[in-house]
């Protein structure tokens, strides 16, 4: 029990620190909101979303158990990575979260299989580095638009942009190395 307490604790400090690093950025800049899309009451729904998510996964013995599960939320919009060991934990993650206030639409693509080692996770995150990278530095693409997730070499956008700018985002994406296959998960503007 202690160290269930203790990893939940945890996951509330990385989830508050988190909220820290983009309030301190929007308190100092302003950017960060300013430049969304999203309204601010967006954003904030977001981050609620994926914390509220967080915690029914984790106090779900079952789904924590047997799953490695990603929640990222953007304008209401969720997307589910990750693995699960069957296809009703699966299901059962989708009806945890469509219980969620603000939560628009759901896209579940866990895969059915064991959690994802280690350095597959670290290969997702650098591969995650290296987009967003190119996507700041091609004069086509405002990065601020476009969330990028990356799951076992499987890249999903997602964000508020013209087709245009999903375009562009999807070739620049999609010549980089290491990409498996491309998911938009866009909202258009246009």
């Amino acid at each position: 029990m202690l160290k269930l307490k203790s990893l939940f604790l945890l996951l509330i400090a990385i989830t508050l620190l988190q909220g820290c690093a983009t309030a301190v950025v929007t308190g100092a800049t302003g950017v960060s909101v300013h430049h969304d899309r999203r309204s601010t009451g967006a954003i904030i729904d977001d981050q609620g979303i994926e914390f509220k998510a967080a915690s029914a996964l984790f106090f779900n013995k079952e789904i924590y158990d047997q799953s490695h599960i990603n929640v990222t939320s953007y304008n209401g919009i969720v997307l589910i990575t990750g693995e699960t060991l069957t296809e009703s934990l699966k299901q059962q993650v989708t009806a945890e979260l469509k219980a969620i206030n603000k939560v628009r639409r759901i896209h579940n693509e866990l895969t059915i299989a064991a959690p994802s080692s280690l350095p597959s996770r670290s290969s997702d995150t650098w591969l995650t580095t290296k987009i967003k990278s190119k996507l700041t530095t091609d004069g086509n693409i405002d990065p601020f638009y476009i969330k990028v997730v990356t799951e076992n070499g499987v890249v999903y956008l997602m964000g508020v942009v013209t087709h245009a700018e999903a375009n562009a985002a999807i070739t620049v994406v999609s010549q980089s190395a290491g990409v498996q296959r491309v998911i938009k998960i866009f909202e258009y503007i246009d």
